[in-house]
């Protein structure tokens, strides 16, 4: 991929303008000021924003779109500020502009890069032609925690899966091209560790160590900005004691100068502020200070950089050239899209709702996202079945978008379940019931040879600020379930929610268990798609399923105790369990079924030893791992290669995901998957301060499988 400043050489242009603006105008460059303030604390800016766009005292602008609206905007700034340097225009497009896609976490139970890259594409045409320029996505903060509401738009909890999914996303924003009409600039968010906020609570404290920081938190990161990510945005929390937004080692030390980032850092909303409330700045001229030395480049909605700059350089408590560099990494982003030689945009060809061919995309990859996690035979249902009953409170939701849908989601409803479902099987008497009152879903389900369930948690009760102490469904759900179950009759479960729950008090009783997540404008046709086997699904779960919240977090890639849980042992006293809850999730990562059967093979190295210094020169193992259908239908199956490293200086995890690939195959064809490792897969970070990655001589267990339990291994010796 083109990294977003190579090709044309912008540096003498950049050092023209620069050489040509006031300090005021420098500083206005770096201020962000929203037109609505929809998403987040205080009022709108819209006065303030035409203002400073008219006197060159403003860099960007977050939440407008529609080309006719910016080009207002922009020509206020272009032909009546003194240099006519254009805005910028910023919006939260995270799974969908007029057309949205499954959620993020969904989009990582596809296991599929394309998945995600398709949604970007998608997404960045209707959001350019619409005025807008630049996304706030991908989101790629690794968790281990259910409750933090934005699980939701994160790729779960591996660091492997988080980037080739992130590196995915900004290849779909951005092309090779920033400037071409179909693509925008991506933000790589929230920098760093914004996953591991303390108890789930948003804005939430990280305290991490440097190991766990480098190994778990950063590689998503990493991998983006090689990808050539155009901006990152930093993180609410603070990092061991440090907010990330004045943080010096995260900002500039590891981003810019370890990885050579030349892209532009930006706030979240009010971050800068926010250094206050944090209690490590003492007003706001200190948090601009301390925001601006650390590595921030713009400023979102709080005024501080720009407000208190011109004094904070007279004072020397800010640099010439630190604000220098952070206006010309503005300045370089806005020659890269093209803005200088076109800010204006095509009114005449914005596009205004989502095309057949978006829809059709929206509905393939919301199927391709889902998870079969449990069947009984219940599934597929037959489009021939003489009599259906669709129940639950969700049965005929036609908001399923999730959070952050985007604009699309206050014009477009979503395709609800129980109109697909009368689609799908056209010559069946299709019953409903919402559930409320029981005893008519109970009538329903008797009526009927077969009832779906569709239950789960509205969108708004997962994303920013939506964090939940409790994961389980609603107890008139459950009743529900319960009530269906206890007719006899068959009946399979759809869950269409935004995190991993706990369903531990009734999935035994289920049949068939399918999860949907919030799939998007096309979700009722996607769900019925899978639920007639229309689609095989072939989806696995990105992020582990708790048995209750007590146990949380839990976890794939954790490291051992040394007094480690043994099921041969299970009455033994002094190990790490609890009393009352059987050890291990309900549902482990890479978990997901299929309508039909597959094999793998042990793993298969074309070496079974290599040295210290061939890795580091550049050597790698291929690994080879059979994989048959042996069922009577095609299907997907996620092969998946993990590796665990028993001996090290730092203990490491179980097991690490280092290579997956979805496959389609043919009932009785089978296929070989080749994996290639190396120094990178094989090595991990210590705690130095400095960054220090080291790969140890020792024995490597590589696992291969269809879940992160996979049992078929060979090994590998690093001498």
């Amino acid at each position: 991929m083109l990294r977003p400043y190579e090709g044309p050489d912008y540096d003498d242009k950049v050092k023209d303008l620069l050489g040509r603006m006031t300090v005021e105008e420098k500083l206005g460059q770096l201020q962000q000021l929203t037109w609505t303030g929809d998403t987040g604390p205080g009022g709108g800016q819209t006065e303030e924003v035409e203002r400073a766009a008219r006197a060159g005292l403003l860099g960007s602008v977050l939440n407008l779109y529609g080309a006719a609206h910016t080009n207002t905007l922009q020509r206020m700034a272009v032909e009546e500020s003194r240099l006519g340097i254009p805005l910028l225009f910023g919006l939260d497009v995270i799974h969908g502009f007029w057309t949205t896609f499954p959620i993020p976490l969904a989009q990582a139970s596809s296991f599929d890069p394309a998945v995600a890259e398709r949604d970007a594409e998608v997404s960045a045409k209707e959001t350019r032609s619409n005025g807008v320029r630049w996304t706030f996505s991908p989101m790629m903060d690794v968790t281990h925690e259910p409750r933090w509401g934005r699980i939701a738009e994160s790729c779960g909890e591996d660091p492997y899966l988080n980037a080739v999914l992130a590196v995915a996303k900004v290849r779909g924003y951005q092309g090779d091209d920033l400037a071409a009409e179909e693509n925008v600039a991506a933000c790589a968010k929230h920098f760093v560790a914004y996953g591991g906020a303390e108890g789930g609570r948003d804005y939430n404290t990280v305290d991490v160590s440097e190991q766990r920081l480098r190994n778990l938190y950063l590689p998503p990161f990493r991998a983006a900005v090689d990808a050539g990510v155009a901006t990152v945005m930093a993180a609410f929390n603070t990092v061991s004691g440090v907010p990330a937004h004045g943080n010096p080692h995260t900002l500039t030390g590891i981003l810019k100068e370890e990885w050579g980032f030349d892209g532009l850092v930006v706030s979240d909303y009010t971050g800068v502020d926010e250094l206050i409330a944090h209690g490590y700045a003492a007003d706001g001229a200190d948090a601009g200070r301390l925001a601006l030395m650390a590595g921030v480049d713009m400023e979102m909605v709080s005024t501080h950089i720009a407000g208190h700059g011109r004094q904070l350089l007279a004072d020397g408590r800010i640099t010439e050239d630190r604000l220098d560099d952070a206006v010309a990494r503005i300045l370089r982003l806005k020659y890269a899209l093209g803005l200088f030689d076109d800010p204006y945009t095509d009114e005449a060809a914005a596009v205004g709702a989502p095309t057949p061919a978006a829809l059709a995309a929206a509905r393939e990859t919301a199927a391709r996202s889902m998870v079969l996690m449990k069947n009984d035979g219940v599934l597929p249902l037959d489009p021939g079945t003489r009599s259906i009953a669709v129940v639950g409170p969700f049965a005929d939701q036609t908001d399923l978008h999730g959070t952050w849908a985007g604009p699309g989601c206050r014009r477009f409803p979503t395709v609800g379940v129980l109109d697909a479902v009368r689609a799908a099987a056209p010559g069946a008497e299709v019953g409903h019931a919402d559930g409320r009152d029981l005893a008519q879903a109970v009538a329903a389900a008797e009526a009927a040879d077969v009832t779906i369930v569709v239950v789960g948690e509205e969108p708004e009760l997962s994303g920013e600020a939506a964090v939940r102490s409790e994961l389980s469904l609603p107890a008139r759900q459950r009743e529900l379930i319960a009530a269906v179950a206890a007719t006899g009759r068959p009946f399979a479960v759809v869950l269409v929610n935004g995190r991993p729950l706990t369903v531990g008090d009734w999935v035994d009783g289920v049949p068939a268990l399918l999860e949907a997540w919030h799939p998007g404008i096309e979700a009722g046709n996607a769900i019925a798609d899978v639920l007639f086997g229309a689609v095989n699904p072939g989806g696995k779960l990105p992020v582990t399923f708790p048995r209750a919240v007590g146990q949380i977090p839990v976890y794939y890639n954790r490291e051992n105790t040394g007094r480690p849980y043994d099921p041969a042992h299970a009455d033994e006293k002094y190990v790490s369990k609890y009393l009352d809850l059987a050890d291990g999730p309900q549902f482990v990562f890479g978990h997901g079924l299929s309508y039909t059967t597959f094999t793998t093979g042990e793993p298969q190295a074309d070496r079974d030893s290599l040295t210290v210094d061939e890795l580091s020169d550049g050597a790698c193992v291929e690994i080879a791992v059979d994989v048959a259908n042996t069922g009577g239908r095609a299907g997907d199956e996620v092969v998946q290669l993990y590796i665990h490293d028993p001996v090290a200086s730092i203990a490491q995890p179980l097991r690490r995901l280092r290579g997956f690939s979805r496959v389609t195959l043919e009932p009785g064809e089978s296929t070989v998957v080749r994996f290639t490792l190396g120094a990178e897969d094989l090595g991990f970070w210590t705690n130095d301060p400095a960054g220090r990655f080291v790969v140890e001589p020792g024995r490597f267990d590589i696992y291969a499988g269809t879940s992160s339990l996979a049992a078929a291994r060979c090994t590998l010796t690093v001498r």
